[in-house]
């Protein structure tokens, strides 16, 4: 059974960062388990994260514009092809990590049969991992837009500005439809010891429910994020860590 994590918020405050750092996690504690990342973002920053120029995007198989590694294997329905093109376009990152990027997508009132299908072959595809993580663009409707797939953690990312813990309720509040079954709350990044107690008061007040925090740091470390993540991980509505 799949299990889904989904990074919200406004851009510029860690979702990437965390994402990369929450695969770390999942790899470290689940060594033998799958995991896909679907870079959902439009300005492709999780791919760029790992240096990786993309140019193959589920959006360019449903515009003709994929450039494919090998030829086109003859013979195939629609639904086939779409499946082949998506294995096509998967580049693995690391040890039992793959990574997939979207770009656009089409409004979930398309009617557009390679629409339908595209999203048939992506269920399809995250059905076969045991972890996948979206590295959202905003919020969760963008992402239902490209697939309608049960979330059970969607995690809002804010930094402890005032502004952008406010704008993190708003996205609660757009985003709870699409996660009716699932859990969500916010991790409040680049937290700074100093104005902590206001932050924490303000997540409360807004009826946020708080994961956890991480203290702001001059150099992106993944592992000691990935560490931070370990911490309140058993708050999180996921396989939980078996411990030694």
């Amino acid at each position: 059974m799949t299990s889904t994590i989904a990074f919200i918020g406004k851009s510029g405050n860690g979702k990437t960062t965390l994402t990369r750092a929450f695969a770390r996690l999942l790899r470290k504690n689940f060594s033998h388990s799958s995991i896909l990342l679907v870079d959902n973002d439009l300005s492709l920053e999780l791919s760029d994260s790992f240096g990786i120029k993309t140019r193959n995007t589920i959006y360019g198989i449903k515009s003709g514009k994929h450039e494919y590694k090998t030829g086109i294997p003859e013979g195939m329905t629609k639904q086939e092809f779409i499946e082949w093109a998506l294995e096509d376009i998967i580049v693995e990152v690391d040890e039992n990590i793959d990574m997939i990027a979207s770009w656009l997508v089409t409004p979930k009132d398309c009617k557009c049969p390679s629409t339908k299908l595209t999203r048939d072959s992506l269920i399809k595809l995250i059905d076969r991992y045991d972890f996948v993580i979206f590295d959202c663009e905003y919020d969760l409707k963008y992402l239902n837009s490209l697939v309608d797939y049960p979330i059970d953690e969607a995690i809002i990312v804010s930094d402890c500005s005032k502004n952008n813990i406010t704008l993190s309720a708003k996205i609660a509040d757009s985003s709870k439809k699409y996660a009716a079954n699932g859990q969500m709350g916010i991790i409040i990044n680049k937290a700074q010891k100093e104005n902590l107690n206001d932050t924490l008061t303000l997540v409360k007040n807004l009826d946020l429910d708080l994961i956890g925090t991480i203290n702001k740091k001059d150099e992106i470390n993944y592992n000691e994020i990935a560490q931070n993540l370990e911490v309140f991980y058993s708050r999180m509505n996921l396989p939980q860590i078996e411990q030694e």
